[in-house]
């Protein structure tokens, strides 16, 4: 999904995964527009308009508050409809980028970490070693972060991590955070699950994860939700009237979607 392409996107979301698409079409530099959908399918959407990564807005920090309040409230909603059509977008003359969606969603997801969060985030990631994606990778805001983007370079553990990034410890955690909310992470290893016993990642697991867009595999609430959520979504028989073609697409979803689920129960 480069800023230069003409790709084409059109996703139902879950509640938070706005921000995702938000970092990836930020990092990429992507320009076209962004539909933003929630209700019925005759709902008015909220229209933004890309250039280079960032949403292209009036002159003004209150146009630029306004813009972020919007993504805000719209990332808290499920069942959100996203439509991005890539290419040149055409903007007002004058008017510039100054809503820059991938520092949109560091900036949110780092806030979204409290005391008990990052003491779960230590727990959650004992054991494991941590190492970016670089397509995924953020650009460095200040020193620290290259400090820590280069401490990840290659897989490291937690308390590897740390004394290489030289940073606070609250810092590095709210970063991990980030990184991990955007799939920007690769782990390998084992995982010390809270009080659980110490087990290995089971890939089969993680991929059925991925399918359902979950992002704690063991959380069989989140696990259901996500479930109800797509089979909702793709179920043939809740479309009765797509053509031959979108019903063998729709049910081979729900098949996927249906394993996913059998492999995380």
């Amino acid at each position: 999904m480069r800023g230069d392409s003409h790709t084409s996107v059109r996703r139902l979301l879950a509640r938070g995964e706005l921000v995702r698409l938000a970092y990836r079409l930020g990092r990429n530099g992507a320009s076209g527009i962004l539909t933003l959908t929630h209700g019925p399918v005759t709902a008015r959407g909220e229209v933004f308009v890309l250039r280079r990564g960032a949403v292209v807005l009036p002159e003004g920090e209150l146009a630029r508050r306004t813009a972020a309040a919007k993504l805000v409230r719209l990332a808290s909603l499920d069942d959100l409809r996203a439509v991005f059509e890539g290419g040149v977008a055409v903007s007002p003359p004058g008017a510039q980028p100054q809503l820059a969606l991938a520092t949109w969603a560091r900036t949110l997801l780092e806030a979204q970490l409290d005391n008990s969060r990052a003491e779960r985030l230590v727990r959650r990631l004992a054991g494991i070693r941590l190492s970016l994606r670089p397509e995924l990778a953020p650009e460095p805001a200040d020193e620290a972060d290259r400090r820590m983007l280069a401490a990840m370079t290659q897989p490291r553990r937690l308390d590897q991590i740390w004394p290489l990034a030289r940073t606070p410890r609250f810092r590095l955690l709210a970063f991990l955070h980030f990184l991990q909310a955007v799939d920007a992470l690769d782990v390998e290893g084992v995982v010390a699950e809270q009080s659980a016993p110490i087990r290995a990642i089971d890939p089969s697991r993680v991929a059925a994860a991925k399918v359902l867009g979950v992002d704690d595999m063991h959380d069989p609430d989140a696990v259901k939700r996500a479930y109800r959520r797509l089979a909702r979504a793709v179920h043939p028989d809740l479309q009765p009237h797509v053509d031959a073609i979108r019903k063998r697409a729709l049910e081979q979803r729900f098949a996927e979607v249906t394993a996913a689920y059998d492999a995380l129960r």
